[in-house]
């Protein structure tokens, strides 16, 4: 499931939309997490490394943008974009249709929280491309997929203002990415706005 919101990052259509892809196979990065956490898991007593993650997280309290008694947001320490953020149930959860009733409030509260957070940001209707990754389904369904935590990504691409987005260039695509800013920076510039009240005032 994925969505991609502003004409900065190539959506077409003006209205809130998202889209579900669905393939035979597993994705070049859906594989490379699917490896990464199993092999954490392997090393680690069968523990899923994001939710040992997260639990980091909690403890260091220096990248959390939002929380509650659901879900965590956070800024993760490897983020690429300026406000790359990273949001993860506190359970461990496998996919969507896993979610309890209270998680899938706490997953609505998180969202229009840290939504409203990345457009207070800069004043904007603040661009980005999000998607969710879960344990794989399909052929795959009846393999072992304890290794796997539910979470969510945002790529945003502003940097310094509305007009100023961060661009992938030169050393960053012949040798490695480079951060624009600290993820704990980040992160502490996104909590300290209001995730309740949007810029623009009462948007419902």
């Amino acid at each position: 499931i994925l969505e991609n919101r502003g004409a900065v990052m190539g959506c077409s259509n003006p209205h809130p939309h998202c889209q579900i892809w669905s393939t035979a196979y597993l994705p070049t990065e859906a594989a490379k997490k699917d490896s990464n956490q199993l092999a954490y898991a392997a090393r680690n007593g069968n523990r899923p490394m994001l939710v040992d993650y997260v639990q980091q997280e909690l403890r260091r309290d220096e990248r959390i943008v939002f929380q509650n008694e659901h879900w965590v947001c956070v800024v993760p320490f490897w983020a690429v974009w300026p406000f790359e953020t990273m949001l993860l149930p506190r359970r461990h959860v496998l996919r969507l249709t896993d979610l309890n009733d209270g998680e899938v409030s706490g997953l609505a509260e998180a969202l229009k929280c840290l939504l409203t957070k990345y457009d207070n940001l800069f004043e904007c209707s603040f661009p980005y491309s999000m998607g969710f990754h879960g344990a794989p389904t399909g052929s795959r369904l009846s393999g072992e997929s304890g290794h796997w935590q539910l979470h969510a990504v945002f790529y945003p691409p502003l940097l310094r203002s509305a007009t100023v987005k961060k661009f992938m260039v030169g050393y960053e695509m012949l040798a490695e990415a480079q951060r624009d800013l600290t993820p704990e920076s980040a992160a502490a510039r996104l909590r300290e706005l209001p995730g309740d009240r949007h810029y623009a005032g009462d948007l419902s």
